[in-house]
């Protein structure tokens, strides 16, 4: 335990380090945000892929859904690897950033306004970005605790308490550019131990062969009937079969990050459009090890438990501690320490992005925009870096109540404001004559349809809940911006002539 503990020290010890170098290199709120634009290939690629994949991945989606589904949980990793990296740096990225860059665009919220030409669809889109990416941000915090508690004996709530303000120091201090340089770092980290995982648990079982036999060889209680109660008068109670479900998730987590903030944000800061093919190269390579070792490892809990273990602070079996359990009980000490890196590596990265992105949606795209429209450079900052303390502990308020599943609650933040951005940040880029009207109507409706869901349906729809609300706004915004032609904004001119260019 001591030797644990001592790595763990080091370990944060460098990233603090880390974080006083890049607060060394910032000195305008560019470079605090999006580290003046200056970020190459490899680092914006690791920068993507860590953020891409957290705690929430390691402990409650590969523990909870491989429980619940299997070896079937690959059709996700497949997803991930192909929509949610290869597709969205090759059809998002080089666009994105000569588009923002022209536009003179930080955020997403700014990129709306000037895409759109509407203040209004900046204003909501970054209220819904700081709501929402809390909630987010709690469940991170929910995943390594869990595994912190289990591995180390530090209780919940002290290792809640110990990310919290760890992810508030050295961010505070170093803004985007420190992010990055310990994405690097971390993103090593992140695939050793990943290929370790693998390895180590299906040479526990006899080998590759055996555990993926055995794996497929149960009967998984995911692909029962989920019941969702009727709607009002609009919808009936409705049965709906195991693999919708699945295929949600497959949905929502692989083309919710084409209007996730915090992962179009690495498109904007990328040094050159020729870095692109790098880049997607290599975060490709990232997704396909990172998603494969988690869900597939999370596929043979089955062949070491005959029930989730219990929460020690509810007495109840719980499949949020599937994997904080199998990543220590099972493997050696010094393994299980390599395990803590991994997933404290993954958490880090989205933790920082988070609290990046949300913090910036009040400092620059409502502060510096309407509250004092002519701040100095200094003023921008101080709130920049307040406001990310302030976001790390509205998350740790949220996750020291312990929302009943870190699952539920990462699907709502991503359906919420995957439902919301997808479809205007998408069709802003690639249809001309898309205009404010429809981009105002596709937010509006992709909201409007996560929330309803998500409170009519409960907790078993909320997946189901996610993916309707991706889809129904791309349906919205083409519909209602071709009803409303002539109202296009100076976005959509660049929009065409880049389209124009290739």
């Amino acid at each position: 335990m001591e030797l644990k503990l001592s790595i763990l020290v080091l370990y944060v010890a460098a990233m603090l380090y880390l974080g006083y170098v890049g607060m060394r290199r910032t000195k305008t709120v560019g470079d605090f945000f999006l580290g003046g634009r200056t970020i190459g290939p490899w680092m914006s690629a690791f920068a993507y892929g860590t953020t891409y994949f957290s705690a929430v991945l390691f402990v409650g989606y590969a523990g909870k859904l491989g429980w619940g589904f299997g070896p079937h949980t690959l059709w996700i990793v497949a997803g991930n690897t192909v929509v949610g990296s290869l597709l969205a740096w090759m059809v998002l990225a080089k666009r994105t950033r000569i588009m923002t860059a022209k536009l003179g665009a930080m955020t997403m919220p700014e990129f709306f306004e000037a895409r759109y030409g509407s203040r209004a669809l900046r204003v909501m889109s970054a209220l819904i970005i700081f709501a929402f990416l809390v909630p987010y941000s709690a469940s991170v915090y929910m995943g390594l605790s869990y595994l912190f508690e289990v591995n180390l004996g530090i209780s919940y709530v002290y290792a809640l308490t110990l990310m919290a303000a760890l992810t508030g120091v050295y961010l505070m201090m170093g803004g985007y550019f420190a992010l990055t340089l310990t994405d690097f770092l971390r993103g090593i980290v992140e695939i050793f131990g990943s290929i370790f995982m693998v390895v180590f648990l299906v040479n526990l079982v006899g080998g590759f062969g055996p555990a993926w036999d055995q794996a497929w060889a149960i009967s998984y209680p995911g692909f029962s009937q989920v019941s969702l109660p009727a709607i009002g008068g609009v919808l009936p109670e409705a049965q709906f079969p195991g693999w919708m479900v699945l295929a949600s998730l497959v949905l929502i987590t692989s083309i919710g990050p084409w209007g996730m903030p915090q992962m179009v944000q690495k498109f904007y800061s990328l040094k050159s459009e020729k870095d692109v093919t790098r880049a997607m190269i290599v975060a490709t390579g990232f997704a396909l090890i990172i998603s494969f070792a988690a869900y597939f490892s999370g596929a043979l809990t089955h062949l070491f438990y005959q029930a989730p273990p219990i929460d020690p602070s509810t007495g109840k079996a719980s499949a949020d501690y599937l994997m904080p359990h199998l990543l220590t009980e099972k493997i050696p000490g010094w393994a299980s320490l390599l395990m803590l890196l991994l997933v404290l590596s993954a958490s880090m990265s989205s933790l920082s992005s988070l609290v990046l992105v949300s913090s910036s949606s009040i400092a620059i795209d409502l502060y510096a925009r309407d509250a004092n429209p002519k701040p100095t450079p200094k003023q921008t900052m101080l709130l920049l870096r307040a406001l990310c303390g302030l976001f790390v502990l509205a998350s740790l308020v949220i996750a020291l109540g312990k929302p009943a599943f870190i699952l539920s609650l990462m699907v709502i933040s991503w359906g919420a404001i995957g439902g919301s951005f997808v479809a205007p940040y998408v069709y802003g880029l690639f249809l001309p004559w898309a205009n404010r009207i429809g981009a105002i109507a596709g937010l509006l409706t992709g909201l409007g349809t996560a929330l309803t869901l998500f409170i009519l349906w409960g907790e078993p729809g909320v997946p189901l809940a996610g993916a309707v609300a991706m889809i129904v706004p791309m349906i919205v915004l083409p519909v209602v911006s071709y009803a409303t032609r002539g109202t296009e904004a100076r976005g959509a001119k660049l929009a065409s002539s880049i389209a124009t260019e290739g």
